[in-house]
């Protein structure tokens, strides 16, 4: 979920309001009026590439048309808001929940002084929105689509049952029960079966690389390693390697395609690392230290998620930490999850 603003107006006055919504709330504005060259199409497109949050100050159906052939799923979507040029009514278009649209359309209102119009069902009912509390807790959604089975049951007056394999503290929401079989489950395994899981982002992964490997090469071994360890991709929040690799452009290549902060340590810190790693003479005469990819996943996550394997003929090298988990409840009571199965 993204917070920039990227705002487009049609009119002057809508322009004064853009300004000072992207002022308050933080933001870029283009005026569309006046501007012969401009070309809502484009602008549409790359804003959709850049994630921010869309604001048409100006007829909704401007906005509908505009990003009709740029709509993918909930899951991909940025929010796409619209506000008159008076700023009374602001809307919500697009990814209300996972985007944060209906969120950001109240501060929109804050700020102009309007009215939010939210038509989400579950927020008019002031029900458990199980795509919200995934955003709260920092989880991805595998299965989209699911989602409407879920608040559909909780809109009926339904209960719905969560699995879960961390120890859960606090009081669940309403018509939510925790079950060792749920209809939402969450996990950094992959499952089968029909439930809706969700993936905590607790992952770091640790990445030792020999110079000169390509994006490609990472992106390829990486799915190896994630089917072959049994991780979904989306759990991993964070990398983490030895500062020699800094410059490796294939590295940043590959963490910049999946939106990783990376971390770069120095040898001295990798090595002050507690714990027992695998160890690599060759790997110590080459970079001082004997292993990059478990003790940059340490340093930089917790604590190693998964017991080492077999080594294979790989231009890199992989593993993942972890963090705890802690999070909130929908109500906002204390929620504390272990570090839960994985070794």
């Amino acid at each position: 979920m993204r917070e920039r603003i990227t705002a487009v107006s049609f009119t002057e006055r809508g322009a004064r309001l853009a300004e000072r919504i992207c002022a308050a709330l933080g933001g870029a504005h283009t005026e569309a009026h006046g501007d012969r060259a401009f070309s809502l199409e484009a602008w549409t497109r790359d804003a959709f590439v850049s994630g921010d949050a869309l604001l048409f100050v100006g007829a909704a159906g401007i906005a509908v048309r505009a990003i009709a052939p740029y709509v993918k799923s909930k899951a991909e979507d940025p929010a796409v808001l619209c506000v008159d040029e008076l700023g009374r009514f602001v809307i919500p278009l697009l990814s209300g929940h996972l985007g944060g649209a209906n969120a950001l359309a109240r501060r929109v209102a804050d700020v102009t002084g309007g009215t939010a119009v939210i038509t989400t069902a579950t927020d008019l009912n002031g029900a458990f929105a199980v795509d919200l509390w995934a955003v709260r807790q920092d989880m991805a959604v595998l299965q989209p689509e699911r989602i409407k089975t879920v608040s559909s049951a909780i809109l009926r007056g339904e209960s719905i049952r969560v699995t879960c394999p961390w120890p859960i503290g606090g009081a669940a929401p309403a018509q939510v029960c925790l079950s060792a079989h749920g209809d939402v489950a969450v996990d950094v395994r992959p499952l089968g079966g029909e439930a809706l899981q969700l993936v905590p982002r607790i992952l770091t992964l640790g990445i030792g690389c020999r110079r000169g490997t390509s994006g490609e090469e990472l992106e390829t071994v990486f799915r190896r390693f994630c089917a072959e360890r049994r991780i979904v991709p989306k759990a991993i929040a964070a990398a983490a390697s030895i500062d020699r690799k800094r410059d490796e452009t294939g590295l940043l290549t590959f963490c910049e395609r999946h939106g990783w902060p990376v971390t770069f340590y120095t040898a001295d810190a990798l090595a002050a690392v507690k714990g027992a790693f695998s160890a690599s003479a060759f790997v110590a005469s080459t970079v001082g230290v004997d292993n990059v990819c478990e003790r940059a996943a340490v340093l930089a996550g917790g604590e190693l998620f998964e017991k080492n394997t077999r080594r294979t003929a790989s231009p890199s090298r992989w593993r993942c930490a972890r963090r705890s988990w802690i999070g909130a409840g929908e109500r906002g009571e204390a929620v504390r999850r272990g570090h839960g199965p994985g070794r």
